[in-house]
């Protein structure tokens, strides 16, 4: 997969929430972590059991003015919202940050003024951000990876076909007087 992408959140306040979307955004291989405003301590999230604050740089920002991205990269929010793209209408860039709102709250008005797209995942209500973030991520995956196309029956793709096997003709012996090199030997 080309690019990059970081997962954040916006005024997370429950470190076993802190702790799932870390270690998600860890196991889908995000260049780094961030948090916005954040309530909860990642030393209190001890979902986290990939260790993911020991392997992912995390960047904590008092508020949203604080926010740094590296050049080039797009902020995305994920919140539900009138005018959000559909998840599975949506082309993730190849460099891209996805902020997640806290539990009880959206995004707050500064970061989504602050969002290049907002993606809202087409579920009937707002689901848990850990799981959230594992739908983005995993969708993020799927379209920007090189997976092999869905097949149109169920199951996995075609197993490709093997090359044919090579087919040796008898074996060409050269005779020691240099007289019809590469001739065929007689009777064998």
């Amino acid at each position: 997969m080309r690019g990059y992408f970081a997962a954040g959140t916006d005024g997370v306040s429950k470190p076993m929430n802190l702790g799932n979307l870390l270690r998600i955004a860890h196991a889908f291989g995000a260049s780094f972590f961030f948090t916005i405003a954040g309530r909860a301590k990642l030393a209190d999230a001890i979902s986290d059991t990939s260790d993911a604050a020991g392997h992912v740089p995390i960047y904590q920002f008092p508020g949203v003015d604080d926010l740094r991205l590296p050049q080039g990269c797009e902020l995305i929010g994920v919140e539900i919202t009138e005018d959000a793209i559909q998840l599975p209408s949506f082309r993730h860039p190849p460099r891209a940050a996805y902020v997640f709102g806290s539990e009880r709250f959206s995004l707050s008005p500064a970061v989504l003024s602050r969002c290049r797209h907002v993606v809202k995942i087409p579920t009937r209500f707002s689901i848990n951000v850990g799981m959230a973030g594992a739908i983005v991520l995993y969708d993020r995956m799927l379209t920007l990876s090189n997976y092999a196309e869905r097949p149109l029956r169920p199951g996995g793709p075609a197993k490709a076909a093997l090359p044919p096997v090579a087919e040796w003709g008898k074996p060409i012996i050269r005779s020691a007087s240099g007289n019809g090199a590469n001739a065929p030997r007689r009777g064998g």
